[in-house]
C-alpha cells in the first residue's frame, strides 16, 4: 500500500510539473493560473496522503496479523490431517496395508 500511495504521489506531483512548465509566463515574477494550480493540487494530495496515511499503516497492520493467524491455522489444520491419516493407517490391520 505504502508503494501505491508513493507512485500516486509521484504520478501527480509529475503531473503538477509538467503543466506548470508548459505555460508561458508574461512575468518572470509572477505565477500563471497554472503554477497557482499546480501549487493548490500540490497542497491538496499532501494533505490528503497526510489524512490517509493512519489508515494505511492500521489496514497493513491488520494484513500483517491476518496472515500471521491464517498462517497459524493452515499449520494446525495441516497437523490435525497427518494426525488423523497417522491414526487411519494404525486402524488398518497390517495384511491389508
Amino acid at each position: 500500500m505504502k508503494r501505491l500511495a508513493k507512485h500516486f504521489i509521484i504520478s501527480m506531483a509529475s503531473l503538477a510539473l509538467f503543466s506548470a512548465a508548459s505555460c508561458g509566463k508574461s512575468d518572470e515574477k509572477s505565477e500563471g493560473p497554472a503554477e497557482r494550480a499546480g501549487a493548490r493540487m500540490g497542497r491538496a494530495i499532501d494533505q490528503a496522503v497526510e489524512k490517509a496515511r493512519p489508515a494505511v499503516e492500521r489496514a497493513g497492520k491488520t494484513l500483517k496479523e491476518t496472515g500471521e493467524r491464517v498462517k497459524e491455522e493452515v499449520s494446525e489444520t495441516v497437523d490435525r490431517i497427518k494426525e488423523s491419516a497417522k491414526s487411519a493407517a494404525e486402524k488398518i490391520p497390517d495384511d491389508k496395508k
